[in-house]
């Protein structure tokens, strides 16, 4: 079982710039394909004719954003943990993790459903939603949150696909879940006319379709789960915290930085709440490689760390760089391109077309700042520095948001607002790139222990990860 499993760690060898492109790539399509139904529902709700609808989407994305951070953070534990015991050489530990995480992860995510729901009202009302605005967000979260926990089984299992490099499998998770949306969305938002209602059923109906995808081949092909044990799971939570907090609290930062985006836009109105909520939909969709290459770059750089491949981990941060600033110049060209034929598609006016056109420009060079930090952030968390990608997040969302946006809003209106959020991200950015080469070089000459089962011991004011034998 230990050779099959060594077989299976395939980043321990060959074209670090090809493993990084095949994941990248495989991982994209099916993330572009869920952002770009997302992009679509906005399209279809903007054709309703009513402008409340759209911004309450909006509203409604600030929340859907915290939840789905917190499955993205159970989703970074177990494929660090998984990718480092593959590189190991032990498919058992691997699908002990999987299990364990996947306990402890519906557990903690059935208490988070149950205290967002209850909150809706007043979590919409933080955001800035008022009125009847307010009323519709509240309405649509309400179909879509229960579905939590099924997305977080699904994002656990493709995470821990690919880390076993299984490209493939991993992205009909979320391909699965587009195909789903795209078509129910006309059929229940204009055939059945359901309207936002529909849009949020189809949501829930995609999510239940990608937890089924992502389980069939971790029961099939990898070997499913362990027996039940509650004195194993007890001995794990210490690893499994030991990155699943620092993962979580980093991820929550994100949907905090952008709440305050969209209550700054929401001074401006509805039209800018607007605007910024297909600016929103059309960032994942442009730059959804780099999105997927935060989760690519991990199970690589976790394999190889935990074969100790120290030139190999360093590289492969360098090449991910090189990939998204190639990446980010072509489809800004897209964008550039496209934006006037993308303001009539969504048939944007006023502050709306001003800020599709903004984003669709130049400004989103900035992107490849943003890369560095995802790219930066993978690192921190599979070399067994977590809490350095929870500083840097925070960071980002607090001090590189806040006072750009609050700038940017004050001399440039709803436009600058944009400007702040983008250019906030260059200062962290620098800052991430010179920690993440202290790390590598840290951890390339440390005595570097099993990293599969640590505990919890303060270092140098963080969490540092030591050998823990049960």
């Amino acid at each position: 079982m230990a050779g099959m499993a060594q077989n299976q760690a395939k980043f321990l060898q060959g074209s670090l710039l090809r493993h990084i492109t095949v994941m990248s790539s495989a991982a994209s399509l099916g993330l572009m394909a869920i952002f770009l139904v997302d992009l679509v529902d906005m399209l279809f709700i903007s054709m309703l004719g009513n402008e409340a609808l759209a911004a309450a989407v909006g509203y409604a994305g600030a929340i859907l954003f915290f939840t789905t951070s917190l499955s993205i953070g159970l989703a970074i534990t177990a494929g660090a943990l998984a990718a480092r015991a593959l590189g190991q050489g032990d498919e058992a530990r691997a699908r002990e993790v999987l299990t364990h995480v996947l306990i402890v992860g519906v557990i903690f995510a059935l208490v988070v459903v149950a205290l967002v729901w209850f909150s809706l009202p007043f979590l919409t009302g933080l955001v800035g939603a008022t009125g009847e605005t307010q009323r519709l967000a509240v309405r649509y979260l309400s179909i879509i949150v229960p579905g939590m926990p099924l997305m977080m089984i699904a994002m656990v299992c493709s995470a821990v696909l690919r880390g076993h490099g299984d490209a493939k499998m991993s992205t009909w998770v979320t391909l699965s879940g587009g195909l789903v949306n795209a078509v129910l969305d006309p059929i229940l938002i204009f055939g059945l006319d359901m309207g936002l209602d529909g849009a949020a059923w189809a949501t829930l109906v995609a999510r239940f379709t990608m937890f089924a995808v992502a389980l069939w081949p971790i029961l099939r092909t990898y070997g499913g789960f362990v027996a039940v044990n509650a004195k194993a799971i007890i001995a794990d939570l210490s690893p499994i915290l030991a990155i699943a907090v620092p993962s979580i609290l980093a991820n929550i930062a994100t949907p905090i930085g952008a709440a305050y985006v969209t209550r700054t836009a929401a001074q401006f109105g509805e039209e800018a709440v607007a605007g910024m909520a297909i600016v929103g939909r059309l960032t994942p969709v442009a730059f959804g490689m780099i999105f997927a290459l935060s989760g690519a770059i991990g199970p690589i750089i976790g394999q190889n760390f935990g074969a100790r491949n120290f030139d190999r981990v360093r590289r492969a941060f360098i090449e991910s760089l090189w990939f998204t600033a190639a990446y980010v110049v072509c489809a800004v060209l897209i964008l550039v391109l496209l934006r006037n034929s993308i303001v009539e598609v969504f048939s944007a006016t006023g502050v709306a077309r001003n800020l599709i056109f903004l984003f669709c420009g130049p400004l989103s060079l900035a992107w490849i700042f943003n890369g560095v930090i995802f790219v930066g952030n993978a690192a921190y968390n599979n070399l067994g520095y977590p809490y350095y990608s929870t500083s840097i997040n925070w960071l980002r969302n607090t001090l590189g948001i806040v006072p750009f946006v609050w700038l940017g809003a004050r001399f440039w209106g709803a436009e600058g607002v944009l400007i702040g959020q983008m250019a906030g991200g260059v200062f962290v950015a620098l800052l991430s790139y010179v920690l993440t080469t202290r790390v590598i070089a840290r951890v390339s000459v440390a005595d570097v222990p099993d990293l599969t089962r640590p505990v919890f011991s303060a270092h140098n004011r963080t969490f540092r990860l030591f050998n823990h034998r049960r």
